[in-house]
C-alpha cells in the first residue's frame, strides 16, 4: 500500500503553524468552475494511471530488489511533494507526479507480471471493483453537500499508521498485511479518502489544488487495486 502525498505538511497534516492545510479553510488561488476543475484533474488522473501502466510493463522482468527500490523511491517522491510546495502545483508538480506514477508502476512490476501469469481473472476483477468503487466514491463526495473537510485528518492518519505497520510486519515476516480484514479496513479507508478528495474538489478548489488532488485520488486508486488484488488470493 502507499501513503498519498497530501498527508504531510502543508496538506492534510499541519506540522508546521507557518502553513495551513488545504482541508481546513479555502486556498488562495483560481477558482475555476467545479467542471473545470474536475476535467483537470481527472486527465492527470489518467495520464498517471497510464504512466504506472507503462512503468508496470518496463518492470515486469526486474529482480524484486531493483522493484522495491523504485517502489520506495515513488514513496518518497510523495513524501517529498508534501513537504515542497513547488512539487504540488505547475509544471514541476505536473512532472513529481508521473515521475511518482512511474517508480509506483516500476515497483509493482513484477507483482502485476506474477498475477497475470497466473491468475488474469484476478487482475481483471481487481480492475473492474476498483472502478466501481472509484465511481462510487468519486459520486458520493461530488453530491454531498456537508463539507467533509474535517474527516481528512484522522483518515490520514489511520491509513499512515495502517501503511507504516504493514511494512513492518512484512519485514518481521507477519502476515497480518496480507489478512482480508486488514485489506478491507485500508480499502475502506481508501476508498473514503477519494470521497473527501472530491467533496473538496466541488466545495473548496481552485486550480492551485488540482495536481494534489489528483495525486492522492490516483494513490487511492493504486491502493484499491492493491487491495482487491489481495483479498482475491484468499
Amino acid at each position: 500500500m502507499v501513503v498519498p502525498d497530501h498527508y504531510s505538511e502543508g496538506t492534510m497534516f499541519e506540522t508546521s503553524p507557518t502553513q495551513s492545510s488545504p482541508f481546513s479553510s479555502p486556498r488562495a488561488g483560481v477558482k475555476a468552475s467545479y467542471g473545470a476543475l474536475l476535467a483537470q484533474t481527472m486527465t492527470l488522473v489518467g495520464i498517471a494511471l497510464g504512466v504506472l501502466t507503462l512503468g508496470a510493463f518496463v518492470g515486469q522482468d526486474w529482480t524484486l530488489g531493483a522493484s522495491h527500490v523504485a517502489f520506495f523511491i515513488g514513496v518518497g517522491l510523495l513524501f517529498a511533494q508534501g513537504f515542497i510546495e513547488p512539487l504540488r502545483r505547475g509544471l514541476v508538480g505536473t512532472v513529481a507526479l508521473f515521475g511518482i506514477a512511474l517508480a509506483l508502476g516500476l515497483g509493482l512490476g513484477p507483482t502485476l507480471n506474477a498475477y497475470v501469469s497466473v491468475q488474469p481473472d484476478a487482475v481483471a476483477q481487481a480492475v473492474g471493483m476498483t472502478t466501481v468503487t472509484v465511481l462510487g466514491a468519486a459520486a458520493l463526495g461530488t453530491f454531498m453537500s456537508k463539507d467533509l473537510a474535517r474527516w481528512a485528518r484522522p483518515l490520514s492518519l489511520a491509513i499512515f499508521v495502517l501503511a507504516i505497520g504493514s511494512y513492518i510486519a512484512f519485514a518481521f515476516g507477519s502476515g497480518i498485511a496480507a489478512s482480508p480484514v486488514f485489506s478491507i479496513v485500508f480499502g475502506v479507508i481508501s476508498a473514503a479518502l477519494i470521497v473527501i478528495d472530491f467533496n473538496y474538489l466541488r466545495l473548496r478548489a481552485t486550480e492551485d489544488d488540482v495536481i494534489w488532488l489528483a495525486t492522492g485520488i490516483f494513490v487511492s486508486i493504486v491502493n484499491l487495486f492493491q487491495i482487491f488484488l489481495n483479498l482475491s488470493r484468499n
